[in-house]
């Protein structure tokens, strides 16, 4: 079970902290100095059931391996844990070791990368049929467009600029299914400058309806990112809260941006030493919990004038920047969290 991002720590016979690695640093939001020397125990709001553990250790002279196991600490935090208990002796004492991984990490990382690869493979698909359908929309234009000098009254061209509006509206929208194709600029950015400039459009747009909540973090650093694909990042999941709200008719709608950092997150295998954890919180009817799991497809909209075109497009920005997009949602709170990993010019 043991890896280098595996929770470390070395108890007494008594359960009292000796040795407690980096990771369990980061696990358990204690530094060493905080733990050595004190109970195991005190970090639990309720410790009954790790003692009851730890004690059947001790007595029984036997390694436990337990997984899924919920630990409710002194922080409030909730941990999800899979976790193996060992006893072994030095001299004459016993002392234990903890070996600790949180559960849903290797979860999530599998859960992402499908989705990843799933929808990467519906936008080839849909890339396809979208070339297909634009080849012949310029012919089709052009074909009306010599019918129409042809035409001798202004009744029956008429017929034809139906057909010249009806394929720039088509064009259009291949020309959406087809995606960006701009690489990301990167610069040095601050995340709370691309965030403010959301809040406004979204305030403009909203006209008053619906409060919106700053809750930042100022310590997060500039990092290198593409300032204008994150505004379509987070506008579009912004718009998306915006248009649930209004259409629920939801009474003290609210719109959260929350802004924190996390330490030492894996994004599709790869480990950051820090990343940008972006929420956009809203207190409106929740999302079907069939359709939860396709929103990130093409063509997959929850709203019948929806193209379907928003969510992949997020997913596919917050991609090209290295990062991850999940969604959770339930009726009265829809959270989506963009992980953005913190990378500068020096690194």
């Amino acid at each position: 079970m043991a890896h280098q991002y595996t929770a470390v720590v070395v108890l007494d016979g008594a359960c009292v902290v000796e040795h407690i690695n980096s990771a369990a640093e980061l696990l358990l939001v204690r530094s060493e100095k905080q733990l050595l020397g004190h109970s195991f125990y005190s970090l639990f709001a309720r410790p009954d059931d790790i003692r009851a553990l730890l004690s059947s250790v001790v007595e029984e002279g036997a390694s436990v391996s337990v997984r899924s196991a919920s630990w409710q600490m002194q922080s409030r935090e909730l941990l999800t844990l899979d976790f193996i208990i060992s006893p072994f002796m030095e001299g004459t004492e016993l002392h234990l070791i903890l070996e600790m991984v949180p559960a849903d990490r290797s979860v999530r990382i599998s859960r992402d990368e499908g989705r990843v690869d799933q929808s990467e493979t519906s936008r080839h698909l849909v890339r396809g049929l979208a070339h297909e359908i634009k080849n012949p929309l310029g012919g089709i234009r052009g074909a009306a467009q010599l019918l129409a000098s042809e035409l001798p009254s202004d009744e029956l061209q008429e017929y034809t600029r139906v057909i010249i509006k009806e394929a720039d509206r088509l064009r259009t929208l291949v020309d959406r299914l087809l995606g960006s194709h701009q690489l990301p600029a990167f610069s040095q950015l601050n995340i709370h400058q691309v965030l403010e400039r959301v809040l406004s459009l979204i305030k403009a747009e909203a006209g008053g309806r619906i409060e919106l909540v700053r809750d930042y973090d100022p310590s997060i650093p500039e990092f290198l990112g593409d300032e204008a694909q994150l505004i379509q990042v987070f506008l579009n999941i912004g718009r998306n809260a915006l248009q649930a709200l209004s259409e629920s008719g939801q009474q003290a709608a609210v719109i959260t941006l929350r802004s924190r950092t996390v330490r030492q997150y894996t994004i599709r295998q790869k480990r950051h030493r820090i990343v940008a954890r972006i929420d956009v919180l809203d207190n409106g009817p929740g999302i079907e919990r069939d359709m939860l799991e396709k929103i990130f497809y093409p063509m997959i909209s929850g709203r019948a004038s929806g193209t379907g075109l928003g969510l992949s497009l997020v997913q596919q920005l917050v991609e090209l920047h290295n990062g991850s997009v999940e969604c959770e949602s339930e009726a009265g709170k829809t959270l989506f969290r963009v992980h953005l990993p913190l990378e500068t010019l020096n690194e």
